[in-house]
């Protein structure tokens, strides 16, 4: 971590001395002059707050972005081709773990911008099942299925895995981040049960009261971290804004407040975003500067 830090130090003061050279010989450096910076991400709504956060980010210092989004797949095979330059959305060791290996060789992993993320199957507090073993006991409760996420997700991968593992007798239905949320709100207000993959961060733990099931198998794993990874190239490519993605690194309650934010009745995360970064310029200056 020390070696981390110092090898950032290094390239930001180096960027420094050029820029200043650059001003001293030909005026003020155009923000246009820095390129465009493509940045691919899933529809999560971790995702989308990071993501638009990165964005609000490296625009204040005078690049232009593209954001892009796709499913998990062909958002590392993105990344992997150069058609984006970086993701601030790999869950591992567990979740992207299958794409991670097959594009490694093409990217750059710059380690963890989020700890403390967990995966598992999320009912409501009221529901009277504590354990994933204990679904099928009660499977006709949850209308046997389990309500998930975009297809290709890796988080639905697991899913299946503990379908699989404990045996059970619901199906593992497909659909989006939204439509998730937008089934569990329902059943909520009508006093139903449910059960829908989740992950954390994210807004409905704060909106809801909601807990994770056990899982005594342990088929989600543990704790994982969200990384940024670049293409392979983009620091010799743009080193300025491979050192503000190398230094990017926030709290799951910094990120829960973007979040919750966007889910303000017609909302812009990008607004949003641009608002949060405003509001919180002490951390920003910390990426920009360590």
């Amino acid at each position: 971590m020390k070696t981390r830090m110092l090898n950032r130090r290094i390239r930001l003061a180096s960027l420094a001395l050029v820029s200043g050279a650059g001003l001293a010989a030909g005026g003020m450096v155009q923000a246009q002059d820095k390129g465009t910076v493509n940045l691919a991400y899933v529809e999560w709504s971790s995702e989308v707050a990071s993501t638009n956060v990165v964005r609000a980010v490296l625009e204040q210092e005078g690049y232009d972005v593209d954001m892009t989004s796709l499913s998990a797949a062909a958002m590392f095979q993105a990344l992997s081709t150069g058609d984006a330059d970086a993701i601030v959305a790999a869950w591992l060791p567990s979740t992207h773990e299958n794409y991670m290996e097959r594009v490694g060789d093409n990217v750059d992993d710059l380690g963890p911008n989020l700890d403390g993320t967990k995966l598992g199957l999320v009912v409501p507090e009221y529901t009277d099942v504590d354990s994933i073993a204990d679904l099928n006991d009660n499977a006709d409760d949850f209308n046997g299925e389990i309500i998930g996420i975009d297809p290709g997700a890796g988080l639905m991968s697991l899913t299946e895995e503990v379908v699989d593992t404990y045996d059970l007798d619901l199906q593992l239905r497909s659909g989006s981040g939204a439509t998730m949320t937008a089934a569990l709100a329902s059943a909520i207000e009508n006093e139903e049960d449910i059960v829908v993959t989740g992950w954390t961060p994210h807004w409905m733990f704060a909106r809801f009261d909601v807990k994770y099931l056990e899982d005594p198998e342990n088929v989600y794993g543990g704790a994982e971290q969200i990384h940024t990874v670049v293409r392979d190239g983009l620091e010799d490519d743009m080193p300025e804004a491979y050192a503000i993605l190398d230094a990017f690194e926030w709290t799951p309650e910094q990120m829960g407040e973007v979040m919750l934010m966007n889910q303000e009745e017609d909302s812009n995360p990008y607004e949003n975003a641009k608002q949060w970064v405003e509001d919180n310029q002490d951390v920003v200056e910390e990426w920009l500067n360590n």
